[in-house]
């Protein structure tokens, strides 16, 4: 099955692209590990942009656009690295006074973990007896809560498939500076990408991440939860071991502070936490396989 995005859709991501590169370039990602809080600022921008409104129809006040839509714009989000709930404010529009606009940042109950519990000004979900983590992430401060359990403790399918988004821009990134690493970084008179074993390790970058690419697309189209449970997990794989390998591509540099690597390695680990990670997707994909071959 072959996707081809349309004219409006291309303008959309480009958009979204320029705002980001404006933004939140690599300076303002380093200040932000530096500051270690949300910029209030630049998510009321997210907001005025349509960011987190981008489904709510716009007799309401949104764009009026879909979840195909989402998706490109969370994975432009995720090759950032832009901090912040953002699956749960998007999920929130429309339904919390101040979210589609930017103005309310809202944190949500995820499998036992809340993201930017401190900063959120509303909380979805029962977030009672949180505790403070040390996050290894150090642009996503998490709390852990006791696991929600009983009916309405499964994962929201959108929510899931915008994480496996932002895992994608997260792989996608991973192949970018891998690549340009690999062109730019001499051994022995030549460029480091002319030996086979970086070589191998840049195309199986590439691959996993349009491998990646190709499921969560089509995922955005047929919304169902077992292509969402696929592009989930093939997007987990590609994010985490995409940054992985690009750190071996990198060497020593890729572990230092100063390299945007091990960010994206760290933000990987964290987003395949949340809810609809291995195991559930998994459990998914086995028990609808299960009932096609009964």
């Amino acid at each position: 099955m072959r996707f081809q995005l349309t004219e409006d859709q291309r303008a959309l991501r480009a958009g979204v692209r320029e705002l980001l590169a404006r933004r939140f370039d690599r300076a303002a990602l380093r200040a932000a590990v530096d500051r270690r809080g949300l910029d209030r600022a630049l998510w009321r921008e997210l907001g005025a942009a349509g960011f987190f409104a981008l489904r709510v129809p716009e007799a309401d006040g949104g764009v009026g656009l879909g979840l195909p839509e989402a998706v490109l714009a969370f994975e432009e989000a995720g090759r950032v690295l832009l901090p912040g709930p953002l699956v749960a404010t998007h999920l929130a529009a429309g339904a919390v006074p101040g979210a589609a606009a930017g103005e309310a940042v809202v944190a949500a109950v995820d499998g036992g973990l809340v993201e930017w519990l401190a900063e959120a000004d509303v909380v979805r979900g029962d977030a009672s007896g949180a505790v403070a983590l040390t996050s290894v992430d150090p642009l996503t401060p998490l709390h852990r809560v006791p696991e929600p359990t009983g009916p309405g403790s499964a994962p929201d399918p959108v929510a899931l498939l915008l994480t496996a988004a932002e895992q994608l821009g997260t792989a996608t990134r991973a192949c970018e500076l891998a690549a340009q690493h690999a062109r730019t970084r001499e051994q022995f008179g030549q460029p480091i990408g002319a030996f086979q074993a970086v070589k191998h390790l840049c195309a199986q970058i590439l691959v996993r991440a349009e491998v990646a690419r190709a499921a969560v697309y089509a995922a955005a189209v047929t919304a169902d939860p077992v292509d969402i449970a696929a592009a989930r997990l093939l997007a987990d794989e590609a994010a985490v071991r995409g940054a992985r390998d690009c750190l071996q591509v990198h060497g020593g540099m890729g572990f230092t502070w100063e390299s945007e690597v091990h960010l994206h390695l760290k933000r990987a680990w964290v987003r395949a936490r949340r809810a609809g990670g291995v195991t559930e997707s998994e459990e998914l994909l086995a028990a609808d396989l299960a009932v096609g071959t009964a």
